[in-house]
């Protein structure tokens, strides 16, 4: 016999005959089959009650419910709720929650040069190439999946030589594990058969107030980073690094995003309608990343919901929704508003490629490229 308590999660698992993920995700929605390849909702659980739903359609991480500080399971991720509006590049174009490659970020007019050929990428953000491409990057591809065991999917993609201008044919490995600790970690592995650039990251939009349809900016943030690239109005580094001190891009002391992110007259600011931007680590030293410091945390006053965010790259990515606010109705039926979220992209600095001075993104047959992210979630009452 079942207690109320069993009763009570199993019918709300449940809607109309259908079972769901604990966030309510109906699986059926993401069964598939595109360019031949199948395409599943894959569910990551661990021993403290999170779950974890990753699509193998771009590698994106649908849901992620961790504890708020009730106890309740909380869906601290945007997205949509099935594999229709994921695959629709026209009417609901988005990165959400996707492994990116072969180049997140951006890299200037579309253009690298390896071994002294210039290759033309393909350019998809005005005259920039993003994130690879965009809608025929690998967030848009399928990867093939294996689900090791309850906590862990391997996926696995191979991306060939030309794939949208980028050289040489590469083999990726993308880990996504739910620890007994309550982290989510990332691990992107990649050989590749010419000299290239990689640089993958996972592209999650974290709302850690569990009320998506309303704005985010209350999130308290600290980054771990004493200095940042400036951009230009089309979000190209100029190449310099400055010092955060003295600017609303200091985040060594924790404080709500909001208290700075309506400073127009701090012209990066102004420029992005809020804060798209790289930090430079101070976790990054002498070549190294040290993944053990925390590089960047998020917090929600509202749910207690700390995250922290650990990795060997050298540059981080906070992108706060800018762009949101399209009037598209997303997972459960809400149109997410502007600055509703923030994205927290660990990297090789943005445009890279192209500035000798920064760490490189270059990677050679017989080398592996290796990068890792972890998001750990914690409770603060």
């Amino acid at each position: 016999m079942l207690s109320g308590a069993c009763l009570a999660l199993l019918c709300s698992c449940q809607d109309n005959g259908k079972t769901l993920t604990q966030s309510g995700l109906d699986p059926l929605a993401f069964d598939s089959v595109i360019n031949g390849k199948e395409v599943k909702l894959y569910t990551l659980k661990n021993a403290n009650g999170m779950e974890v739903c990753i699509t193998n359609y771009g590698g994106r991480v649908v849901s992620l419910m961790v504890p708020d500080k009730q106890g309740k399971l909380t869906d601290v991720v945007l997205g949509y709720d099935n594999l229709r509006q994921y695959a629709d590049t026209v009417n609901s174009p988005s990165d959400f929650g996707s492994t990116v490659g072969r180049y997140a970020n951006r890299i200037k007019d579309g253009k690298i040069t390896v071994d002294g050929k210039e290759y033309q990428l393909r350019q998809n953000d005005g005259p920039n190439c993003l994130h690879g491409g965009g809608n025929t990057g690998w967030m848009h591809k399928v990867y093939d999946a294996q689900q090791t065991n309850d906590s862990t999917l391997v996926l696995t993609l191979t991306s060939p030589d030309g794939d949208n201008g980028f050289p040489g044919e590469v083999k990726v490995t993308a880990t996504y594990s739910l620890t007994a600790d309550n982290a989510l970690d990332c691990k992107y592995e990649a050989t590749t058969d010419k000299e290239t650039v990689i640089n993958m990251t996972n592209h999650s939009y974290f709302n850690l107030n569990g009320d998506p349809a309303n704005e985010g900016m209350d999130m308290v943030m600290y980054v771990n980073a004493d200095n940042y690239t400036p951009s230009d109005a089309l979000y190209i580094p100029t190449g310099e690094v400055k010092p955060v001190e003295g600017t609303p891009m200091d985040f060594r002391q924790a404080h709500a995003i909001g208290e700075t992110i309506t400073d127009t007259t701090f012209t990066q600011i102004k420029n992005a309608t809020g804060y798209d931007h790289n930090w430079c680590l101070n976790t990054y030293k002498d070549g190294k990343g040290d993944d053990s410091q925390v590089a960047v945390s998020l917090y929600s006053p509202k749910t207690g919901i700390l995250l922290e965010v650990y990795t060997n790259e050298p540059g981080m990515q906070v992108y706060t929704g800018n762009f949101q606010g399209t009037g598209v109705s997303c997972k459960h039926g809400i149109k997410y508003p502007k600055h509703v979220s923030v994205c927290l992209e660990s990297q090789k600095y943005p445009n890279s490629p192209n500035v000798k001075e920064w760490v490189s993104p270059y990677v050679k047959p017989g080398e592996k490229y290796y990068s890792h992210l972890v998001y750990k979630f914690k409770v603060e009452k």
